[in-house]
């Protein structure tokens, strides 16, 4: 999101941004009795109720105690809401508030937090420029709710949830290209404080990087692409899997994406609580790096690197640039993507062409994180703010970058730069890709 400059309208941004986090974050704990909350619906996810004080606990250590210089409210907590101190597998068993006494310390803590924003001087040090640290604590809830939102979809049990479905496609995929070729070249990858002030660490610096000639995908691909994989046993066939993908999924019967399920000749998928057939026209969805891969593979094609993923959404050959979105540097609108939960699913392939890049690919940010080929590690010149744990103790092979941003994602949490990263088991994400090709390989002069 556009950060301005004077510090009124900071103030004012700042304050939308945590209202916005925290209305997202009531309605995803309001709907649910307080067994639901309590309860720990996958070991790979925390209780409800954990990630409701973790959040206020996060906001209480950086904007009251950090920023505010205001003393601690409750110091004796800090421990339990830790997240590298207790695996989630693990939290259900700590001592944690209670959800009327989790609310309670949430309102508490957001009222003097409100108090700090309406006196802090928004300037004169990183953490401040240009109100960093409320933009941080906004995304760090955004975050936090497409977290729970992953934990409602792994949530037995009726539905709680509700939401409009996206409108009809606008353009028919079959009338367009099925890949764009991206030039050869350099361009900018990565953004600075300047240009983008709540950008989070691993965003920067901005650097130039070459990318050799490519083609990619214009849409992700779709469920009903994917099937053809699944129909064509490629969940069979070693020949396509990474060999410790291949393993991970003979070890757990994987056939098919997470949620999916075969009946009576016809795929169905559970989705917050609802059985449906399985939309051909959507970007497949839950699926692991390694199913990507292999998909890829078994396509004759391949993942896109993470620097070629970003150039092919936002670089303008026209003027050079790296643009903030695929679309320009406007604030993204629901004609430009398919984020912020206002669709509890993603959009059909051939929706909002407003949102395309200029090379002309489409659907890049919302609807469904994109795997990438590339390991999660540290830009050139990287240096990690506010602390290590955000983006530094991850960096390495063990984790693999995601792009553009799901359907659940907000956009204060979005943005062209905007880096994820996960395990490449991990399915229960709302993870979905394209994939690529390399183009010719550039030839040299002479007569």
């Amino acid at each position: 999101m556009t950060v301005p400059t004077s510090a009124e309208a900071l103030r004012g941004h700042a304050y939308a941004a945590l209202a916005g986090a925290r209305a997202r974050t009531a309605l995803l704990t309001d709907c649910v009795d307080d067994a639901d909350l309590t309860a720990q619906h996958s070991p790979l996810m925390s209780p409800l109720v954990w990630d409701l004080a973790h959040i206020s606990n996060q906001e209480e250590q950086w904007l009251l105690r950090a920023v505010g210089g205001r003393p601690a409210l409750r110091p004796e907590i800090d421990s339990l809401y830790d997240a590298f101190a207790h695996p989630r597998a693990t939290r259900p068993s700590l001592p944690l508030l209670p959800p009327a006494e989790a609310r309670a310390y949430a309102a508490e803590v957001r009222g003097r937090v409100l108090d700090v924003l309406d006196s802090a001087r928004l300037e004169g040090r990183p953490l401040v420029d240009a109100a960093f640290a409320f933009g941080m604590i906004a995304q760090h809830e955004q975050q936090h709710d497409e977290t729970m939102l992953i934990t409602h979809q792994l949530r037995r049990g009726p539905a709680v949830l509700a939401a409009p479905d996206p409108p009809p496609p606008v353009e028919d995929p079959a009338l367009l290209p099925a890949e764009v070729r991206i030039p050869g070249g350099a361009f900018l990858m990565g953004t600075s404080h300047e240009d983008e002030p709540w950008a989070l660490d691993n965003e920067r610096p901005a650097h130039v990087r070459f990318v050799p000639e490519f083609f990619i995908d214009t849409f992700p691909v779709t469920n009903g692409a994917y099937r053809n994989f699944v129909d064509a046993g490629g969940y069979r066939d070693p020949r396509w899997w990474d060999p410790r993908g291949w393993a991970y999924i003979r070890e757990h019967g994987t056939e098919a994406p997470l949620f999916w399920r075969r009946e009576g000749g016809q795929w169905l998928r559970r989705r917050f609580g609802v059985v449906e057939p399985v939309p051909d026209d959507e970007p497949v969805l839950h699926v692991s790096w390694y199913e990507a891969d292999a998909y890829a593979r078994w396509a004759g094609r391949r993942l896109p690197t993470e620097a070629e993923w970003e150039k092919a959404a936002r670089h303008d050959p026209v003027t050079g640039r790296s643009l903030r979105h695929p679309w320009g540097d406007a604030d993204p609108t629901p004609d430009h993507a398919n984020l912020g939960q206002r669709h509890l699913r993603p959009a059909p392939v051939g929706s909002c062409p407003a949102g395309r890049s200029p090379l002309g690919v489409r659907q890049l940010m919302g609807d469904v994180w994109e795997w990438t080929s590339s390991d999660f590690l540290p830009y050139p010149g990287f240096v990690a703010f506010p602390y290590r744990e955000y983006s530094e103790v991850f960096f390495g092979p063990a984790h693999k970058v995601l792009r553009g941003g799901s359907f659940a994602a907000a956009p204060v949490a979005c943005r062209g730069t905007f880096r994820n990263w996960d395990l490449p088991v991990r399915r229960q994400i709302f993870s979905g890709f394209r994939t690529a090709r390399d183009g010719e390989p550039a030839h040299g002069g002479g007569a």
